[in-house]
Parts: C-alpha cells; sequence; structure tokens
C-alpha cells in the first residue's frame, strides 16, 4: 500500500508539472553523483563462478586498477566494501595474476538479468569530445553552451520522501505555480538564456552532441587555454534520441543511426538541422572546470574521474554505483570480443534497465569514432563483496 501511494504521489507531481519536467536522478547524460543505491533484487543478480565469466582469464587488470582505486575512495565508507577497499591499496599494481587472486578471494560474479530473464542488453559508447570555441561572440563562434539559469527549480523528493531519493522534479516559477521548465525548442526560440552563455563554439551539431555526452574539452581560441565544460544541471525534459527520429521519419535505417550517420544527414540537409534536434527536448547545462590534468577524465555520476575504456555508465536502479562489473561484448561494428573489468562509475538519461552499459572511450576524435559507431549486444557480471561468516 505505501508504494501505491508513493507511486500515486509521483504520478500526481508529474501531471502538475506537465509530465515532462518528472525525471528520475540521474536526469540526463552526466549528473551530479546520486544517493548510494542497494544492490537490485535478487531476482536480477544470480550469483555466479569467475569460471563462467568469458575472458576473465586473459584480460589485463592493471588497465582497470587506477578506476577500481578511484571508486574505492567513495566506497570504503560503505561497510561491505570496507576491507576489500582496504586490502586493494596494497595489491601490487604491477602483476596482474595479484589482482587476480585479489578479486576471487573477496568478490562474487552475479550474473545480470533482464526483467525477462533474458541476459543480453545493449552497450553503447559516449567519449568526452573537443570543440574550438572563444568567450565571446564572434566569427565562426556563433553557438553558446550555457550555465544553469538562475529560475530553474530543482525540487529533490528525497526531502520528503527518502524512499524517492531517485526522483528529482525540475520546473520554473510562473507566478505562484511551479510549471515546467522550456523543452530545448521553447528554450531556443524565445532567446531564453541569454546572458547564462559559458562559451561560444563553432558548430551546433556538436555542441549538441556535447550535451549527449554530458561534458567536453573546450579551446579557447582567444585566450589560448583549454577548458573542461562538465554537466552541472538539465531542464527536467527526457532524453530524446534524434538518431530513432530521422528513423521514424523514414530517413535512414535502425543500423544506419550512428553519430557519424546523422551528422552527415545533417550536414546535408541543413533547412532541417533545428528540426532534428528540438527533435530531444532535453537540455544540458554546464559548468567550467579548470584542467589540470589532461590525463584525467571527466567526473562521472560516482565523483570520480572516468578511466578510459574502463568505465562504463549503468542503471543505478540495478547496479550499484561504483561496484565492478565483467562485461563481455564485442568491437564497435565487429565480431571481435571485447571482454574486460569495467567500473560502474556513471550513469545516463538513455541507460536504463538492468543489462544496459554505455562503454567511456576516453577524449578525442578517435575515442568519438570508435563510441559513436558502438551499438553491440553484451552481457554483464557485477562484482559485489563475499559476506563476512557467520560465525
Amino acid at each position: 500500500m505505501k508504494n501505491n501511494r508513493l507511486s500515486l504521489l509521483v504520478s500526481a507531481f508529474c501531471v502538475a508539472f506537465g509530465m515532462l519536467a518528472c525525471t528520475t536522478v540521474p536526469p540526463e547524460t552526466r549528473p551530479v553523483p546520486p544517493e548510494p543505491v542497494k544492490p537490485a533484487p535478487a531476482e536480477t543478480l544470480k550469483p555466479v563462478a569467475f569460471a563462467d565469466l568469458p575472458g576473465w582469464q586473459e584480460d589485463d587488470l592493471r588497465a582497470a586498477w587506477p578506476a577500481l582505486l578511484s571508486s574505492c575512495q567513495v566506497l570504503i565508507k560503505k561497510p561491505d566494501w570496507k576491507e576489500p577497499c582496504e586490502i586493494a591499496r596494497t595489491v601490487n599494481a604491477t602483476e596482474t595474476r595479484a589482482m587476480r587472486t585479489f578479486l576471487e578471494s573477496f568478490f562474487v560474479p552475479h550474473r545480470v538479468a533482464n526483467a525477462d530473464g533474458s541476459e543480453e542488453g545493449l552497450v553503447t559508447g559516449y567519449y568526452e569530445p573537443l570543440l574550438r570555441g572563444a568567450r565571446k561572440r564572434g566569427g565562426p563562434y556563433q553557438t553558446p553552451l550555457h550555465g544553469v539559469p538562475d529560475d530553474l527549480l530543482v525540487i529533490d523528493m528525497a526531502t520528503l520522501y527518502p524512499e524517492l531519493k531517485n526522483m528529482r522534479l525540475r520546473g520554473k516559477l510562473a507566478g505562484r505555480k511551479v510549471v515546467p521548465y522550456p523543452s530545448r525548442g521553447d528554450m531556443e526560440q524565445a532567446n531564453a538564456l541569454a546572458g547564462k552563455e559559458l562559451v561560444w563554439v563553432d558548430d551546433p551539431v556538436e555542441a549538441f552532441f556535447m550535451q549527449v555526452q554530458g561534458s567536453g574539452r573546450i579551446e579557447l581560441t582567444d585566450s589560448k587555454e583549454t577548458v573542461r565544460l562538465a554537466y552541472a544541471e538539465q531542464n527536467g525534459h527526457p532524453y530524446k534520441s534524434i538518431g530513432r527520429y530521422l528513423v521514424d521519419k523514414g530517413e535512414m535505417t535502425l543500423a544506419q543511426a550512428s553519430a557519424q550517420s546523422i551528422k552527415a544527414w545533417v550536414a546535408a540537409n541543413p533547412a532541417r538541422r533545428q528540426e532534428v534536434l528540438n527533435a530531444n527536448p532535453s537540455y544540458v547545462f554546464f559548468r567550467e572546470e579548470k584542467l589540470p590534468d589532461p590525463q584525467l577524465g571527466p567526473k562521472g555520476s560516482q565523483g570520480v574521474p572516468l578511466t578510459s575504456q574502463r568505465s562504463i555508465a549503468v542503471d543505478p536502479q540495478f547496479i550499484p554505483m561504483g561496484a565492478p562489473v565483467f562485461l563481455s561484448t564485442t568491437q564497435p561494428n565487429s565480431a571481435r570480443p571485447l571482454q574486460r573489468l569495467m567500473l560502474a562509475q556513471d550513469t545516463g538519461g538513455a541507460i536504463r534497465g538492468a543489462v544496459r552499459a554505455d562503454f567511456f572511450w576516453g577524449f578525442g576524435h578517435a575515442a568519438g569514432e570508435s563510441a559513436g559507431k558502438m551499438k553491440q549486444p553484451g552481457r554483464m557480471w557485477v562484482l559485489l563483496p563475499k559476506l563476512p561468516a557467520v560465525k
């Protein structure tokens, strides 16, 4: 009954906000760190042996170790993770055998299954792009990237109902009423974000895809510096795939709907560019960060820097944030196996479901090529700490 009442409450709030401003946390591609969540229900996770993980013995765990230690900076505060995280710091980080022995001694792999019992899901990719821009508008730099608007309201439902800690409502005041925040198209038409420009870039399509990625670097030609724009907030509208929009319009097939194909289509159809971009009502707002170490990735939802090809975004309703996850998939547009230990360090607006992952390819053009083509089937096993023996 309690859950039914909560569901009715959430539904009522969503209706009151016009539905579009009702999102779960994290709402978009790269959110602020959510509250820790419990592992998924038992029927979703089934304990198995490490021998059941395809490619487990072949993975070079040295590449994953920095990501594991980063996750442990957060997880060590949780009782079940304290001991394994403390011991992980003492493991020889140059010896794969020692790392594998440690993981097999302190963790149990759990096969992840979907609600229908199937074990296969979708693995996509994302990356940190590099755009050219300037502090001031001028010349080729005509497309703004924005900071958080002053009138955006974010209501954390967990302050009233702890059971709703993954729910936030976003909107704005209209008189004494809270109404949905404008969609991407509405903001563009009304020039509603004037004065909140952080930088101006030279490509509106690349700016759009940077919002989808959730963060990116800007090479500022006027100040001769490179800065990072990190995810700060979003307007509360759900993410909608413009690739799916083009498929539904008959402009391309689902198999063709990669980031590269979408960009090529928009370039060939400039008159329809804004129509297509506005098909995604979600709009991401950024905050500027310094870039002290270019080798470090942007911070994910766990609050730690992402590691190239060792971090994934997951649905925190099913996978504990920060947990090691063994992933078995294939390389983009290929049948070549891609089987390795990853860390669940991020979330995304389009990442929904138990067997669902977004593979972080890293920074730059090559990473973007791989990320844009990645749409592979995959399986997942989450590694959870062994429970202490009952005395």
